[in-house]
């Protein structure tokens, strides 16, 4: 079902990254020419760091065998470790990404944990970069994918954006006070993204509907959304404002999902309340403007 009409992006196929309430967050994927920069830094790092590292090993006059097996493990140290563990520790980014502005993500768009980078930087090599085919297999893959993943992020589940240029696409949508209370205790397990992004574009459009279009369009998703999340929504309440109770919880715990622990000894504010008896005569709810 289309949330009102038009095509937002002019035909343009869009494959946008999604956060907690399936906002868009419009971040530019990295194609092939800004990760090819990133990498040949990363590698001129690696191979001056591998040089200065082997150099030191040769020199500290050890039998043949046990230098063999150090320059092995610096190899392996430098080419694999260096990426995995750097991507881990700094948000995705090696030195070659932040030269460049790139960041490496999840798909779902969280930070990267060291599997992901670890997969990532064996596949660098081993599948992508591998040195008979001179890169191409990677190349090929970023250049056939809407997200410009190459085989090493298809197998991590991960992407990389342009970093440097953030900010979220579209309408956010509020939390009616009188509902405050009651979305946090919605289960939210079944709400799919996909239903979340027509909830938001319908919303954020929502002045711009007949009213005809309105009224079903709203109907429709209401019941599509009371099909997929519990508890129902107190009686009373406009179909609006229940969708916008709901959103507005997903994307707050899927920000506190994301926030670091409060430090020892910290102690919130007491939650709002919101008493029946002091809401105005429409019972508290304001229509989005």
């Amino acid at each position: 079902m289309n949330a009102a009409p038009g095509d937002p992006h002019g035909g343009i196929r869009y494959d946008p990254l999604l956060g907690g309430e399936a906002v868009p967050i419009d971040l530019r994927v990295a194609r092939v020419g800004s990760r090819s920069v990133a990498f040949v830094i990363d590698l001129i790092v690696e191979f001056l760091a591998a040089g200065f590292l082997l150099g030191l090993v040769n020199n500290l006059g050890l039998e043949s065998a046990a230098v063999a097996a150090l320059d092995v493990a610096l190899l392996v140290i430098v080419f694999i470790g260096y990426p995995a563990v750097l991507e881990t520790a700094w948000s995705g980014r090696s030195l070659g990404k932040a030269a460049m502005g790139l960041r490496a993500t999840r798909d779902d768009g969280g930070p990267l944990r060291f599997r992901h980078a670890l997969v990532r930087s064996l596949t660098r090599y081993l599948v992508d970069g591998f040195p008979p085919l001179l890169g191409f297999p990677g190349v090929i893959s970023m250049l056939v994918s809407s997200r410009g993943k190459r085989i090493g992020d298809v197998l991590a589940g991960t992407l990389v954006l342009q970093a440097r240029v953030p900010h979220l696409a579209g309408f956010v949508s509020p939390m009616p006070p009188p509902l405050a209370g009651w979305a946090t205790t919605l289960d939210l397990a079944r709400l799919s993204d996909a239903l979340a992004l027509q909830c938001r574009q319908f919303l954020g459009r929502v002045d711009q509907l007949t009213p005809d279009a309105r009224e079903r369009l709203g109907a429709s998703l209401v019941a599509a959304v009371q099909a997929s999340v519990i508890p129902p929504p107190p009686p009373g309440t406009p179909g609006w404002a229940y969708i916008s109770a709901v959103l507005a919880e997903r994307r707050r715990r899927e920000e506190m999902r994301w926030q670091p622990p409060p430090p020892p000894g910290y102690a919130p504010f007491p939650p709002i309340t919101y008493s029946p008896e002091k809401r105005s005569p429409n019972g508290g709810f304001e229509p989005p403007a």
